[in-house]
């Protein structure tokens, strides 16, 4: 398993996510890591493989990621408190997976449950967020608990939410 060194203990990439979300102090007060950072391959091939919904905010380096919208995911972790929730921000350049969303200075949301993509949101739209948030946190319980078809977005098409129109096209996942 390949670990990497971090104040003299070796951590795998899954410890890191894991130690990048617990309570740190700063400024005097604990606040808690939302997003965790994926800036290689080998870390976002180890985050698909998490339990969860994983919320990814993809960005290209020369704009950064989406900063309007972290206080609604601190408010929607604190509401749920829920360990199947993870957040994450990707710069495209440095992830060969995410190639088809270079050259776009959109805010791009991927929701990945089982290693696999199942909604894209572009754009900063609070309500559309939470709500495909919610509604796939909920569609990803019911495949965990009672072995329900997880739903994908059909890869090598364009298709997605925008702006809050929903025209998003979905399949099941063949197994």
């Amino acid at each position: 398993m390949n670990r990497r060194s971090c104040l003299g203990r070796n951590y795998t990439a899954r410890e890191r996510w894991r130690h990048q979300r617990l309570e740190i102090m700063a400024s005097k007060k604990k606040e808690l890591i939302l997003q965790v950072t994926i800036n290689n391959q080998e870390l976002w091939e180890e985050m698909l493989g998490f339990k969860g919904l994983i919320v990814v905010d993809v960005y290209q380096g020369w704009c950064g990621p989406c900063r309007t919208v972290v206080n609604l995911f601190r408010k929607i972790r604190n509401e749920l408190g829920d360990d199947l929730l993870h957040f994450a921000v990707a710069e495209v350049d440095s992830i060969d997976a995410l190639e088809n969303y270079r050259g776009k200075c959109e805010p791009t949301f991927l929701f990945y449950a089982g290693g696999e993509l199942v909604a894209v949101v572009r754009g900063a739209n609070a309500p559309l967020l939470q709500k495909t948030i919610l509604d796939q946190l909920e569609a990803e319980r019911k495949v965990l608990e009672q072995g329900a078809e997880r739903v994908v977005v059909i890869k090598g098409l364009n298709i997605y939410i925008h702006a809050g129109m929903l025209s998003q096209e979905r399949i099941p996942s063949s197994s």
